[in-house]
């Protein structure tokens, strides 16, 4: 049995014709930057995400950078972010002139330890980046309260996490804003690139709009020096059509997630553990195997899909060398580097391919 890490020909088909209708729509009017079609998908994402302003961006990355322009961040800044994530985490950072400032995290959740974040601020943190990682919302109690006592802007990194909710809040909704990704391997996925901002606070979502289209307000007058950030219409109405199923992939998702932990319980492979405040909408499924470079070559051999969510922590990368990071430093981190392999989770999965999957991942550490 072949079994695909991701399969998205599977999730287009149903939706070929209801895609195929907006985008010529699009396509007759020629109307493809801003408009109509951005502001309905901004309307339907706020309603999505609990919170008053949706700003489309042209990317996750983006998105986290624009949300830390508006903070006017830049050299001699620290922002606290989580070493095990995906790079535009700190990149975005980084690319202000601020300094990322790494930090571990908690061993079953995967998400950042709010205990180390503590011990690693100083008179420069100005903000801290908690991810909702492979889908589960941090501990955004704990982050919120440290952000208060210490002053710093909460910016969720919620590109992998849209429509998770903790406590019943929906991730993007606990902190000063919340970033997302519509890149196409995403819950919610676009054509190609694609993310939004979305936030409660007025005055910063007014000042994100203005930073995605170069501080242009009016036209040709700028007050701020922004970029080109926008999302485009052609994305927006693909993404409109895609978010009212969005719930029941999540469903899906979390059906097939329930059956690999039965499936994994009380073996050596490490299934992922959801904290009970916690509504996961699994983008990925990952799990801690020992040998973990085997298992996946053996997994490859019988058809089976499977990825690397992240063999390198970022306080070991080469572009960050300066922030002074060495192995040892982060010993969780590096460890689930070592050990984590993720498998396929996508809401097509039949029960049949789900129970391969497991058959094939237990056969492989036992190999």
């Amino acid at each position: 049995m072949q079994v695909k890490l991701l399969d998205l020909q599977a999730q287009y088909g149903p939706l070929r014709q209801e895609i195929r209708r907006v985008i010529d729509q699009l396509c007759d009017a020629q109307s493809f930057i801003l408009g109509p079609a951005v502001e309905s998908f901004e309307r339907a994402l706020a309603r999505y995400c609990q919170t008053k302003h949706a700003i489309g961006m042209s990317s996750g990355t983006d998105a986290l950078l624009c949300a830390l322009m508006a903070l006017n961040l830049g050299p001699g800044d620290e922002v606290l972010c989580p070493t095990f994530t995906f790079f535009a985490t700190a990149g975005s950072v980084a690319r202000l002139g601020a300094r990322p400032v790494f930090v571990d995290i908690e061993p079953d959740t995967f998400n950042i330890d709010v205990r180390q974040a503590e011990a690693r601020i100083t008179p420069r943190t100005k903000a801290i980046i908690p991810v909702h990682l492979f889908g589960q919302m941090a501990n955004m109690e704990a982050i919120n309260a440290l952000a208060r006592q210490h002053q710093l802007a909460v910016i969720e990194d919620a590109a992998q996490a849209i429509g998770a909710r903790r406590h019943g809040v929906s991730a993007c909704a606990s902190g000063l804003c919340g970033a997302l990704s519509f890149f196409p391997s995403k819950n919610l996925g676009g054509f190609g690139d694609g993310g939004a901002i979305c936030t409660n606070d007025d005055d910063f979502a007014a000042r994100c709009r203005l930073l995605r289209t170069h501080g242009e307000s009016p036209r040709y007058h700028h007050k701020l020096v922004g970029a080109n950030f926008r999302l485009d219409a052609l994305q927006a109405a693909v993404l409109e059509v895609k978010l009212k199923y969005l719930h029941g992939w999540h469903e899906g998702r979390r059906r097939n997630a329930a059956l690999y932990d039965k499936m994994f319980a009380g073996t050596a492979v490490q299934a992922p553990r959801i904290d009970p405040a916690n509504w996961s909408v699994y983008n990925q499924y990952c799990v801690l195997v020992p040998q973990r470079d085997q298992v996946k070559d053996r997994l490859a051999e019988r058809g089976v899909g499977t990825a690397v969510y992240y063999p390198v922590p970022l306080h070991l990368q080469e572009c960050f060398a300066y922030v002074g990071g060495k192995a040892g430093d982060l010993p969780v981190s590096e460890n689930a580097a070592r050990q984590i392999l993720a498998l396929p989770i996508y809401p097509e999965l039949t029960t049949q391919q789900v129970e391969y999957v497991a058959q094939q991942v237990l056969e492989a550490v036992k190999a």
